[in-house]
């Protein structure tokens, strides 16, 4: 949507509590290694190269996040003209970052976060990890490695900023599915603690003769589970392993680099094919028919993607309905919310699924977000101003507080 907009809503005409479905943090180096078992040890080592640190995952160094130590970070809404296309100088995302800067308190604790959503006029944030998205696209053949690197995560967070702090910071709890026993521990854990939402990488679960849907009923444990207590599930983007697609065609490096694009493979878009894919999965294989309370939230994968899949779930059940107890794009309206990124089309998505599963998510402090979280009023702007309550208010607190309407 064009930044030229004539906004008739803007961030004085908020008169409710903002509630942002996705905010991040930038974890300290102990996040991942305070709780972690010591035999896991060499699964995961900050090192340093010439000065810098860098990660090394199962012996071999990445390069998917270059600072994973976050000793600086590009500042927000750095990338915004990348992400609206208006990049007319051609600059590239690092060009774009700029001069980085040091994280300061809010970016790293749970105490600051507060002062800073105070400060921004945000009421309420569920909170992401940043570093965990490097996990599981390089530790797929060692699922308890990967347990145990996100039960140490989710460890220090409890210590660092609680699961549900002064009822305004959700931090999502991370859980790997691939060994579902410890899933579900890991899950169980995450309720002990107060957590409201947990967060699954959408992409197939890797186990030892490949990937398999995470809506195979040899995850039905999860669900069941996630059904009962009440809670919803995240899909945040990831790195989803997607990139094997590119190399298909241009060759190059063996993982995905984010700030390294080409233009075939944004137009490959592996970011809308690993969450279409996704959930397909999840609605074709069952899991909203088997589990009718669960709730999924698309989380920083914007909506580009929605239209077409609709289409095709529409197509297929005309081709096959006889594998559905319910209209797969009904399950979809009923049981899936997205956050769309500011350069979607929120009219015409308000169109394709109910305002009612639309969230507002910032993506603050990262360079892919705004400079400020309110700043995105502005594109909502095209919805009645009850609707732009729902989606910046209502709907996340519904989620939150356990709502299955």
């Amino acid at each position: 949507m064009s930044t030229d907009k004539s906004a008739t809503f803007t961030r004085d005409d908020i008169d409710f509590q903002v509630w942002d479905a996705d905010s991040h943090l930038y974890e300290s180096e102990e996040a991942f290694l305070r709780h972690l078992p010591k035999k896991f040890s060499r699964d995961f080592q900050f090192i340093e190269i010439n000065g810098r640190k860098k990660l090394a995952i199962d012996g071999v160094i990445t390069d998917y996040i270059p600072n994973p130590d976050f000793a600086v970070v590009a500042s927000p809404g750095a990338h915004e003209k990348w992400y609206r296309g208006t990049n007319t100088e051609g600059l590239s995302m690092r060009e774009l970052s700029g001069k980085p800067l040091a994280p300061p308190e809010p970016w790293r604790t749970g105490q600051g976060k507060l002062a800073e959503l105070d400060d921004q006029g945000i009421h309420a944030s569920m909170v992401f990890p940043t570093l965990a998205s490097v996990v599981e696209a390089r530790l797929g053949h060692k699922p308890e490695s990967i347990a145990a690197l996100f039960s140490s995560l989710n460890s220090w967070v409890e210590d660092e900023w609680g699961f549900s702090r002064s009822e305004r910071l959700y931090p999502v709890a991370m859980i790997n599915l691939s060994n579902v026993e410890l899933a579900v521990k890991e899950l169980e854990i995450a309720l002990q603690r107060g957590a409201r939402v947990v967060g699954v990488r959408p992409a197939p679960v890797p186990g030892p003769l490949g990937g398999r849907s995470p809506g195979d009923r040899e995850f039905d444990p999860f669900w069941a589970r996630v059904n009962e207590a009440g809670i919803f599930v995240c899909l945040h983007a990831s790195d989803s392993g997607y990139d094997d697609l590119s190399r298909r065609w241009e060759g190059g490096a063996k993982e995905w680099i984010p700030f390294e694009p080409t233009p075939f493979k944004a137009c490959l878009d592996a970011l809308g094919r690993a969450i279409s894919d996704s959930l397909s999965a999840l609605i074709c294989h069952g899991v909203f028919e088997r589990f009718p309370n669960v709730r999924v939230v698309s989380v920083e994968n914007g909506a580009h993607w929605l239209p077409s899949l609709l289409q095709r779930l529409g197509r297929v059940y005309g081709q096959m309905p006889g594998h559905f107890k319910v209209h797969p794009v009904e399950q979809f309206r009923k049981h899936i919310f997205v956050v769309p990124f500011y350069e979607d089309n929120i009219a015409e998505l308000s169109t394709l699924i109910p305002v009612e599963r639309i969230l507002f998510g910032s993506d603050f402090p990262h360079p892919e977000g705004l400079p400020h979280p309110l700043d995105y009023v502005r594109e909502f702007a095209v919805l009645p101003q009850a609707d732009i309550r729902k989606v910046m208010s209502e709907n996340l607190q519904g989620l939150l507080r356990g709502a299955r309407d």
